[in-house]
């Protein structure tokens, strides 16, 4: 890359996306653009839609098993969380999967249950995805998704005519594996480690048992297929995952003993699936 206003633009990309304007419920600089009022908008709305393109499950053992789950931790929500009411659906499919959206939305499809086995494994993953709204990934990686489109159209304007068409391409394609490899997928690993943490702690103050989160990733792993290499994936290894887990669960069983001492001993009763 010899042209010096090329290599100023990469730069100054860089340092956009490296940089941050809020701070991680941990402590961690984050890149935030979107009000959340308007991420609570689009995150209703993108549930409604869901909710007409996948059947419901109707089943009320089973929606009354994953809302004890669900309540038990969101009532350990921070006020401005525990305000709103949280809207708990459970997805009728065979895909391992749950999620949760800003604007209180929860959502569990029913092949989750089968590798969630007990109450325990199913309030790490609803931890996990709560902690998800409550650190703001979703503003974080729509304002990384813009800031990258502004830093490949501001490098595209300045490659110019001064570039042959297959330079131009070189360095376009260039730049554009630098941004997924070394920033947007590290960065969603970031996120996934994240909301384990926060996830972890969640579900223990909410008076459930921390290690059922490390068997929980040992039946994911089991179940997984084809996993991608850790490098190339959003989502930290299972490995990775159930080593972070455990160095955590001093802290997790100090939280879980309090919240037994509390009398916070979640009873949801497991329905056959």
């Amino acid at each position: 890359m010899r042209n010096p206003t090329v290599k100023m633009l990469a730069l100054i990309a860089s340092l956009t996306l490296l940089g941050g304007c809020a701070t991680s419920p941990t402590g961690r600089s984050q890149l935030k653009f979107f009000p959340s009022d308007q991420m609570a908008t689009l995150g209703a709305d993108s549930f409604a839609q869901l909710k007409t393109q996948t059947p419901v499950n109707t089943d009320k053992k089973v929606n009354a098993y994953v809302a004890c789950v669900a309540n038990a931790i969101t009532a350990q929500l921070p006020a401005q969380y525990q305000e709103q009411t949280w809207e708990v659906v459970v997805f009728e499919s065979e895909d391992i999967n749950a999620f949760a959206v800003p604007g209180g939305k929860i959502g569990v499809y029913t092949g989750l249950l089968k590798v969630a086995k007990n109450q325990d494994q199913l309030a790490a993953v609803i931890g996990h995805e709560v902690a998800h709204v409550l650190a703001e990934h979703s503003n974080e990686r729509m304002s990384m998704q813009v800031a990258g489109q502004a830093a490949m159209a501001g490098v595209t304007l300045a490659i110019g005519a001064n570039q042959s068409s297959t330079d131009r391409q070189l360095i376009l394609g260039a730049l554009g594996l630098g941004l997924q490899f070394g920033l947007v997928l590290p960065y969603s690993r970031t996120h996934e480690s994240e909301a384990d943490a926060m996830g972890l702690d969640l579900m223990a103050s909410a008076g459930f048992q921390p290690q059922a989160a490390i068997q929980l990733w040992h039946n994911m792993a089991a179940a997984a297929e084809g996993a991608p290499l850790e490098f190339m994936s959003t989502h930290p290894s299972h490995d990775t995952r159930i080593h972070k887990l455990t160095k955590a669960q001093t802290q997790a069983q100090a939280l879980y003993q309090q919240a037994q001492l509390q009398g916070l001993k979640p009873q949801c009763r497991v329905p056959k699936i």
